[in-house]
């Protein structure tokens, strides 16, 4: 298929959109409809945005979309201007991620405005993402998934504020941030382990609260398991609670082969994944004489 036609026509169109605006802006313009005129100037720009999506030319698509969202604001149509904001961001998400971001942000504060949080927190998961993993700035993805959990904390929607709380959690036990993952994990774990369809979650919340609490402080780790025991009894039966006295057994004796054929055992039922081997592994390196592995 050729695309250097489609770009051909998006240009086109841009130039015919362009032509519109500064029409309207004229004396004239101005008393002879100048609103029709960035109206048709909107609607022209969105065409001109989808031929550069067909080339595959999504810095140009980005930036139509964005012509077309100041257009709308200017026009009061706060909704439309949201909506090409997002159209650019996700445009932009191919090939810049940073204008991503500010489109997506610029979409974000329209929905605050018009009090439409659970479309905000929606696009905060994405610019969240986009820190994950295009620009790998793990501080600025923890304070977007932050956001959006409060958003639908606001609005109820305890499921999805939680799915972003975890995110936050996992992050911040990778960057060492131990009370707060702690604090995390247990909330979450408490606001699952009453609901039947959840409650099988809960205990590897806990698992993972207990996990940051040993890397912290090995009576730390004791107390908060027997609290959790307390709190939720199907924890005490659960693999992951044996596994987490063995552990302790082994790190009171300072033997790093019993800690390692606990590890061991446990991964040969249930993989461990990226997360609780690093955190498996810091524990063990708490150990005397550790070599810091797993093997």
């Amino acid at each position: 298929m050729d695309n250097s036609g489609k770009e051909k026509e998006a240009m086109q169109l841009m130039a015919e959109a362009d032509k519109k605006v500064k029409a309207s802006g004229s004396f004239l313009g101005g008393m002879f409809g100048g609103n029709h005129k960035v109206e048709d100037a909107c609607e022209i720009y969105a065409r001109a945005a989808n031929m550069f999506k067909m080339a595959k030319n999504w810095s140009a698509a980005g930036n139509a979309f964005c012509q077309a969202a100041r257009l709308h604001m200017q026009l009061q149509n706060k909704l439309d201007s949201a909506t090409s904001f997002v159209d650019a961001g996700n445009a932009y998400k191919k090939a810049d991620p940073q204008e991503a971001i500010n489109c997506l942000n610029q979409a974000i504060d329209i929905y605050t405005d018009m009090g439409r949080f659970t479309i905000a927190a929606k696009h905060h998961i994405t610019i969240a993402e986009i820190y994950e993993s295009e620009l790998v700035d793990i501080e600025k993805a923890i304070a977007h998934y932050e956001q959006a959990a409060d958003y639908y904390k606001g609005e109820e929607s305890n499921s999805s504020a939680n799915k972003c709380l975890l995110k936050v959690g996992h992050y911040s036990a990778q960057l060492e941030q131990y009370q707060k993952a702690i604090e995390i994990y247990e909330q979450v774990a408490m606001s699952t382990m009453d609901n039947p369809l959840l409650k099988y979650n809960a205990k590897e919340y806990f698992f993972k609260a207990s996990l940051c609490h040993f890397i912290v402080d090995e009576l730390n780790a004791k107390l908060a398991i027997e609290k959790y025991e307390e709190m939720f009894p199907a924890f005490s039966d659960s693999r992951e609670l044996k596994l987490l006295k063995k552990l302790l057994e082994a790190h009171e004796e300072q033997n790093s082969e019993a800690f390692t054929e606990a590890v061991k055992e446990f991964d040969s039922v249930s993989r461990l994944d990226q997360w609780l081997t690093t955190m498996l592994l810091r524990i063990k390196k708490t150990i005397q004489g550790d070599a810091g592995d797993l093997k």
